[in-house]
């Protein structure tokens, strides 16, 4: 516990008055800057930072928990070697003693996406080892989108600006919900509706086979087969050069055969409403075309993302609302990106036996592999396994030694966000930045006389490097070694003065901002080689497609031990702590099912048991189960709550990149002939709302006039 000296308080702490420190939110890879409020020692509340053009002072529910994060009772407080408790000193002596002898090629680092100086510190310590075995592994990765966009418009990470366009036609970006940056998406799409802009106000159509939180809020939803949001792309170009927009020679050849007629059988939509499309976006310029993950999880993904671009080169988009991003100054601090493709890569190294040691940091790859890889038994063939980490989570209980993490707000160190939106304000493409993360609070689980507690990763990073390379034999602790490094490069970071001044007026302010070299965008996409097959007929011992959907609050699962988490209500179908499977009414009505009944999904690759829920919103060859759910080992509160749908995900990949095609694996549905009743959140019933004042006051749609405020 920690006490605060009500007679005796530090300087600064005075009882009842908060202080407000700024850090950066780690909840997930869009690295939103959050002002946290600090009152008698305890960080109480996190919100936005408004200075930050990620997310100008906003949050999402995911950033608030991470309050829940730093708390949480489940968190490792002491490393363990083979299970027992034991002092930082005997574990990285233990650590020594296996590293001893051991050649670089020998060890491999598998984490997920890192930046900034943690991003240096762990380069330099590979280097020192002679290892290039740095694996980055992203559960839930926008690795096919970054292929496409490098191959379509030069850059793997454009920037999307939705704020300016007219017109959004989204394939399966759930930007609003869990995609690349939601809350700066979310401000942009705030002033898209607004009627007062210029443009009027925007027109979303959202185009995927589940509906997203995207999809919810789209003016016209189009539930497409699975698989065919290329084609369908294709037929809205060739009705585009028929209604005599310009169209390259390319791109019009590859095009002529996506028939309206043949588009509306092979996607299942309408051809009078892709003729209707067409002209809308022929209408309403410039417009914005995006490509999100349910577009992309197929053995033809990359395919379906070029296709989903080349519209945008049609419309005219590329250099209006597609906008370069600038490159990061410092090279050893730009995002490290990760994906599938090297999970696979690194199961191939376990089961040859390659590695005497493997660290593991920021992911949980034994539980987020699919069953299929066996990536739980070749993970046990590492000779001597070490999990740094919050939680006891499959991997760490998995692991030979674990080494327990301070929180993100305890911790020194600097992340880069991979999607970095430019100033509003400013309209400045050569805009980056640099963010500071530091500690709010004293630790929660300081070492004590015992030698336990909890170490940043930047720390065990430094002393693991300090006996292999002279510079850092200086460096007593991340704080050093981070204040250190960043008065060195205070020219580079657009410092002048004194170092005190500087160092505090940068760790005030947390965000660095600089100047990039602006990444040229292509002029021009090639057609050549865009494949994109004909929908295939349904094999009838697994009928339905399965859509493993991304929530806004469990991600890939890492979040799944935050009880806050658990119970906010998922948005469309306000379901709380626990899973289930979306499945149209005419497939539930084909196979006998109904709300709460319990099935076995069933693939080539296995198993699970979850709750139904029947909704419209899906198409009816297809069936959706969130990701995150149904952990085995993580904490009180993630423990056997619901169903791990990674374990039945089928080994099928993109042929272009070799990352996984999440939507590719095909699904049969039996009833167990157990049903509950599915908890859900869906507030009082009736107009009088529960008999209590109003909370949301009800208009018909025939008296609203959606072009203005509401």
């Amino acid at each position: 516990e920690i006490v605060t000296s009500y007679i005796h308080p530090p300087d600064w702490e005075i009882p009842g008055v908060a202080n407000f420190y700024n850090s950066t939110c780690k909840q997930c890879e869009a690295l939103c800057n959050v002002k946290l409020r600090v009152r008698e020692g305890r960080a109480l509340k996190a919100e936005g930072n408004a200075t930050s053009p990620i997310n100008r002072g906003n949050m999402c529910g995911l950033g608030q928990a991470g309050i829940q994060a730093h708390y949480n009772p489940d968190r490792v407080r002491a490393p363990m070697l083979n299970g027992q408790e034991v002092s930082w000193g005997d574990a990285m002596k233990a650590l020594a003693a296996k590293m001893n002898g051991v050649k670089g090629e020998e060890v491999a680092f598998v984490t997920g996406t890192t930046s900034g100086h943690t991003r240096a510190l762990l380069e330099d310590y590979m280097d020192a080892l002679g290892s290039k075995n740095h694996f980055v592994y992203e559960a839930v990765s926008p690795a096919v989108l970054r292929a496409a966009n490098k191959k379509a418009y030069g850059v793997s990470m454009p920037r999307y600006r939705i704020d300016k366009a007219r017109v959004v036609v989204s394939f399966g970006a759930d930007f609003l919900g869990a995609w690349v940056s939601p809350v700066h998406f979310s401000l942009m799409y705030s002033r898209f509706r607004k009627g007062t802009r210029p443009e009027g106000r925007g027109i979303l159509v959202q185009i995927e086979p589940k509906m997203s939180l995207t999809g919810a809020n789209a003016d016209r939803w189009m539930g497409i087969r699975p698989g065919t949001e290329g084609v369908m792309a294709m037929g809205l170009i060739n009705a585009l050069g028929a209604a005599g927009v310009h169209v390259p020679a390319d791109i019009a050849a590859a095009a002529k055969d996506y028939t309206p007629e043949r588009v509306g059988t092979d996607t299942g939509i309408a051809f009078d409403q892709i003729n209707k499309l067409a002209s809308l976006l022929k209408s309403q310029s410039p417009s914005l075309v995006l490509a999100g993950t349910a577009a992309e999880g197929y053995t033809h993904g990359t395919q379906n993302a070029i296709a989903i671009a080349m519209l945008n080169y049609v419309l005219g988009n590329v250099g209006k609302t597609i906008e370069p991003s600038a490159a990061f100054p410092i090279a050893k601090f730009t995002p490290k990106v990760g994906d599938r493709a090297s999970l696979r890569a690194l199961n191939d190294g376990l089961a040859a036996g390659k590695y005497k040691v493997l660290f593991s940091y920021g992911t949980n790859p034994v539980y987020s592999a699919p069953g299929s890889m066996k990536f739980a038994a070749n993970y046990g063939k590492a000779g001597f396994k070490v999990a740094l980490t919050h939680y006891m989570d499959e991997t760490a209980k998995a692991a030979d030694l674990v080494l327990p993490l301070d929180s993100a707000m305890e911790e020194w160190t600097t992340v880069v966000p991979e999607y970095m939106p430019a100033p509003l304000d400013k309209e400045d493409l050569s805009y980056t930045q640099l963010s500071f993360l530091q500690p709010t609070m004293r630790k929660l689980y300081a070492e004590g006389k015992d030698g336990k507690g909890t170490r940043s990763i930047n720390d065990i990073l430094i002393s693991l490097l300090a006996p292999r390379k002279a510079e850092y034999k200086d460096a007593k602790d991340a704080y050093t070694y981070l204040h250190a490094d960043v008065i060195k490069k205070k020219t580079a970071l657009g410092g002048s003065g004194d170092d005190d001044t500087f160092w505090y007026n940068t760790v005030s302010a947390n965000i660095v901002p600089l100047k990039g070299a602006t990444e040229r965008l292509a002029t021009h996409i090639s057609a050549a080689g865009l494949t994109l097959p004909a929908p295939e007929s349904a094999d009838p011992s697994y009928p339905l497609r399965l859509i493993p959907h991304v929530t806004n609050n469990m991600r890939d699962g890492r979040h799944a031990n935050e009880p806050w988490l658990q119970e906010a209500a998922e948005p469309l179908t306000t379901i709380v702590w626990d899973s289930w499977v979306e499945i149209h009414p005419s497939t539930a009505a084909k196979l006998g099912l109904v709300e709460g009944d319990i099935v076995e999904v069933a693939s080539r690759s296995g198993s699970i048991k979850t709750q139904v829920y029947v909704t419209p919103a899906i198409h009816p060859d297809a069936v959706s189960i969130p990701l995150g759910y149904g952990h085995t080992s993580m904490g009180r509160y993630a423990n056997n709550t619901g169903a791990n749908a990674y374990s039945i995900l089928d080994p099928v990949y993109d042929k272009d990149t070799g990352e996984l095609a999440m939507n590719e694996t095909s699904v049969k549905i039996s009833k167990t002939g157990d049903r509950v009743i599915v908890v859900k959140d869906e507030g009082f019933a009736g107009a009088s709302q529960g008999g209590v004042k109003k909370i949301a006051v009800e208009v018909s749609a025939h008296q609203v006039d959606l072009s203005k405020e509401v």
